[in-house]
Formats: C-alpha cells, sequence, structure tokens
C-alpha cells in the first residue's frame, strides 16, 4: 500500500477519535438516556418501518455510558436498558394478557443486565479481546433464552438484518448465531475504533479485518443466492399450493355461534382457489372452529367438502385423545379422509399451558387457561400426486414453533423438502408482532435451503424461497397483508434432499462463542493479577 494511504487512513482514525470525544461527553453527560437511546435504536431495527440498520451501532450509547460504569450501575441500568427494549417490542402481547406482558418483560430484561454486567468488566480491561468477547456472550445469552423456562428466541439480534439477503446467506452454516455475532461485531468494532484502549495501528487492524470478513460475508452470500435462483430455474418437480388467510376475528374464533359462519367463509375461499387447480390447499392454525373428537356431525361435514374439491388439504384444528387435547395440523386426502396428524410439539407458555400450575395455583387467575398437551413425534406429511415421479415430503411447524431452528433442522434432516407454518397472529391485532414473526421464518428457510410456506389467519401469509426472499404475500388491494382475507397459489420447486451444513451439525457456533468467552474471563483475571 502506499504511504499516502496509510496517511489518510490515520488521518481519518483522528477525525473519529475527535468525533468519539465528542459523543463520549456527551453520553457521560447524558448517564441512563445512553442505555435508553440503545435501547429504542435496537427496537426500532425490529419494526416495520425497515430500519434494520440501526442494529450496526445501536449499542454504541450502550457501550460509552458503560465504560466508566460500576458493577451495580451497569447491572441496573443495562436492566433498564432491556425493560425498555422488550417493552418497545413485544408491547403486543398484553393484547391477551397485560400481567403476563410485563412478566416476560421483567424476565427477559435480565439478559441485558447480565450482558452490560460482563461487559462492563471487559471494557475496563480493555483490548482487542473485547472485540470477540463481547458479541460471543451476546450469542450465548440470546442461546440461553432461547432454551431456558421453554425458551423465547423472538427478536434475536439476527432477524433485524432478514431483509438483507445477501448478508444472512451465511445462516446456512452458522444458523442466525452467525448473523447475531456479525452485528455484534460491528458494534463493538465501532467502539475500538472509536475510542478503546488500543493503539493507531491495532485500530487500523480492526478496520481492515472487519471489512475484509463483512466482504467475505457478501460474497458468499451472493454465490448463494446465485445458486439458490439456478436451481429455481432447472427444470425439477415442481409442486403448486395455495395458502388461504380467513381473517376470522379473534373473538369469533371459538364462538359456537360462529362455527357455521367461519367455515362457511373458509369454503367461500376455498371454492375460488380450487379453481386454479392447485395440487394441495392450506388452511392456517385452528382454522376448524370445533373440536375433532368431540362433534362428529362437524367432521363429517367438513369430510364431505373436501371430498368435493378433489384435492388435498392441510388444515389446523384442535384434536382431542383420550381426554387430552392437541393443537395439531391434519393433512386430508381428497377422498376426506385423513392422512397424517401432527401434534405440536412445542407448546406456547401461557399460551398454551400454564407452567407449575400446580404449584403456583395463582398463575391460574393471571392467565385463565386450560392445558395442551404437546406431540411426541416430528411428523414428515408426504404428498402423493397425480402423475407425479414420487411423493413430495414436508413438515409442519404450527404457531411459534418456527422460532426455534432445531425443530426445523431436526424435520429436514427426516426428509422434508419444505416446511408450512401454520398460525394465528389475530390475538396480537394490528401491531408489529405479525411482522416481527415473519423474520423467524426467513431464517428457518436460509437456514435449511429449503422453501418456507406461511398460513396465517390473518397475516402473514406468503411463499419464502429457499435463500430467504419473500416472494409473495396475501394482500388486499391496498397492499396490506395483515387483517384481510384471500388466498395465494404459487408453483415451485421444492428440491432434493440437500443438508446445509447449518442442518447437519447445528448450533457448533454456539460452542465456539462459549470459548471466547471462557477465553476472554481468562484474560480478565489473569491481567487483574497483574
Amino acid at each position: 500500500m502506499p504511504v499516502w494511504f496509510w496517511e489518510e487512513i490515520q488521518k481519518m482514525l483522528r477525525q473519529l477519535k475527535q468525533l468519539f470525544q465528542r459523543v463520549q461527553v456527551q453520553a457521560q453527560r447524558a448517564g441512563v438516556k445512553g442505555f435508553i437511546v440503545s435501547a429504542v435504536l435496537l427496537s426500532l431495527s425490529f419494526s416495520t418501518f425497515d430500519l434494520g440498520y440501526l442494529a450496526w451501532c445501536a449499542f454504541l450509547p450502550f457501550f460509552l455510558v458503560l465504560k466508566n460504569a460500576t458493577p451495580p450501575k451497569a447491572f441496573f441500568f443495562s436492566y433498564l436498558s432491556g425493560v425498555v427494549f422488550w417493552l418497545c417490542t413485544i408491547y403486543w402481547i398484553a393484547h391477551v394478557t397485560v400481567a403476563g406482558m410485563l412478566i416476560l418483560v421483567f424476565y427477559l430484561a435480565l439478559y441485558f443486565a447480565f450482558f452490560g454486567l460482563f461487559v462492563s468488566f471487559a471494557l475496563r480491561r480493555g483490548g482487542i479481546f473485547c472485540l470477540f468477547f463481547i458479541p460471543g456472550l451476546w450469542v450465548i445469552l440470546e442461546y440461553a433464552r432461547s432454551h431456558i423456562f421453554s425458551g423465547f428466541p423472538w427478536a434475536l439480534l439476527a432477524y433485524s438484518q432478514y431483509k438483507n439477503i445477501l448478508l444472512i446467506q451465511c445462516a446456512d452454516i452458522t444458523g442466525a448465531w452467525g448473523i447475531s455475532f456479525m452485528v455484534m461485531l460491528v458494534n463493538a468494532a465501532l467502539y475500538l475504533l472509536l475510542g478503546g484502549r488500543i493503539s493507531a495501528g491495532k485500530k487500523i487492524k480492526v478496520f481492515f479485518s472487519i471489512s475484509l470478513l463483512l466482504c467475505a460475508i457478501y460474497l458468499y452470500g451472493i454465490s448463494e443466492v446465485k445458486a439458490c435462483r439456478g436451481r429455481e430455474k432447472t427444470p425439477a418437480q415442481e409442486i403448486a399450493i395455495t395458502l388461504i388467510q380467513g381473517n376470522i376475528p379473534q373473538e369469533l374464533k371459538w364462538d359456537a355461534r360462529s362455527e357455521m359462519f367461519i367455515l362457511n367463509k373458509y369454503f367461500r375461499l376455498t371454492d375460488e382457489a380450487v379453481k386454479e387447480r392447485p395440487d394441495l390447499l392450506i388452511w392456517p392454525e385452528a382454522a376448524v372452529p370445533f373440536i375433532l373428537g368431540e362433534e362428529p356431525d362437524y367432521l363429517k361435514y367438513l369430510e364431505g367438502y373436501v371430498r368435493t374439491l378433489k384435492t388435498p388439504l392441510l388444515l389446523g384444528a384442535v384434536t382431542v385423545r383420550r381426554g387430552a387435547y392437541y393443537n395439531s395440523a391434519l393433512l386430508m386426502r381428497p377422498d376426506g379422509s385423513v392422512q397424517y396428524q401432527y401434534d405440536k410439539l412445542h407448546l406456547v407458555p401461557f399460551g398454551e399451558y400454564v407452567p407449575l400450575r400446580k404449584v403456583l395455583p395463582f398463575l391460574n387467575t393471571i392467565v385463565p387457561i386450560g392445558d395442551f398437551h404437546s406431540g411426541n413425534e416430528y411428523t414428515v406429511l408426504r404428498l402423493i400426486l397425480k402423475e407425479k415421479a414420487s411423493p413430495i415430503a414436508f413438515s409442519v411447524l404450527i404457531c411459534f414453533e418456527d422460532l426455534f431452528p432445531q425443530l426445523s433442522r431436526e424435520f429436514v434432516k427426516r426428509g422434508a423438502q419444505f416446511l408450512v407454518n401454520i398460525t394465528n397472529d389475530g390475538w396480537f391485532r394490528k401491531t408489529q408482532a405479525p411482522y416481527q414473526h415473519l423474520q423467524a421464518s426467513v431464517f428457518r428457510a436460509v437456514e435449511n435451503q429449503v422453501y418456507v410456506l406461511r398460513a396465517a389467519n390473518t397475516g402473514i401469509s406468503g411463499f419464502i424461497n429457499a435463500c430467504g426472499e419473500v416472494l409473495s404475500l396475501v394482500r388486499n388491494s391496498n397492499g396490506d397483508p395483515t387483517f384481510v382475507d384471500g388466498f395465494d397459489k404459487k408453483e415451485f420447486s421444492p428440491g432434493g434432499n440437500t443438508r446445509t451444513f447449518y442442518t447437519r451439525y447445528g448450533d457448533f457456533l454456539v460452542c465456539i462463542c462459549l470459548g471466547l468467552v471462557v477465553f476472554g474471563a481468562f484474560k480478565y483475571f489473569k491481567g487483574r493479577e497483574k
């Protein structure tokens, strides 16, 4: 590199340092406001305003204030930041239960608190090791949040980038964790570049290292998207599927007086959709307004209707066996009989069951619901089509099961060629909830390089291809995808049984992040001994 190039780089770094010093003074004066600013910026990156780029710098005010905070202040103010973030992000749960939403917010904020506490130690220690310790710690905490107490993997940092198609392609290697790591890595690098306790020479190395890493990720993304689109153009076994969005108001779904109204609405939409001669029709979660197994007359009525379609129908329903209730998906043959039944594996706490009901009976007054039972089988459904070479295999994810990557991986490993998410986001009214839910489905598609189809009672229903592009949605004439009824048909090739690195090996990156955190802790304590 010529001398003038390095001189320009050093000049730029000096300017950035001056900027940092001014920002740092303002941040220290602002105090707790810096934590709140970060929380709001981060929440906006998950909003419907398409501000995902804010996630790349959202933690900078957080780190600036955290740098000189004592451990108790770091824990408390980070907890406050977490409360603000989660209130801004999952406020819509209040439409179901205000008390449950507040309990969840106060619990989730603890992950921010521990993140801030440990990062404050790292920032005081300083050095390059912060660059990997901080994102490694964040990934570990996201992973823990996704599993502890049944797990709540909502709003992972990676999901803020779901529209950045080139960036997210490496999720087929690292899972969503790799994208979370990269976004936090850039946040940590910005902090180090703008005033971390490292020399100018190391800052230059950090700048170029991060730049090269981002370039490599985007080049990989370009290659993967090109390959994905190439596979779609290659002649292969195609399937035509139609998604039905009923848009049934939540207050009517289990009103006995509305059963025929609901059925007739689905029948009307399906009668229109079947004219386009799809290979499979899909209704959303709990589309059937009665419990299969308790009302045989309604079941016979439904079976008779399916026979008139002469087309397989996948639908969501509540089923009962031996007194136990299940949230199920059923694939009905053209003759009206049930070919497959999948019972939901991962139930929603306080939505489909109450944890510790017997130990803490007061919870019955907060969330007065009955308990569903979970299924115990990773069901792969096989659709036999006329004049097709072989059955097409797929699996169903019910409600928020698409948030859990281990479920999708297991279905694909067992032979599923595409995934279907049937859900009902009507609980949360016209909020950000359906859009945030869509973000998870995009990553399940990329991680396993399979199509993901979403059929919702009310938004968002549509098709996501194997590289995470949202191809089409059920919309009204104004372009709205939520609280509208309609259907959408698409023909696509589900592909073969290709296994991505992530499908085969799973969350290996989490183990690497754990190693980085342990190594960082060792470096910290070793430095204190000197």
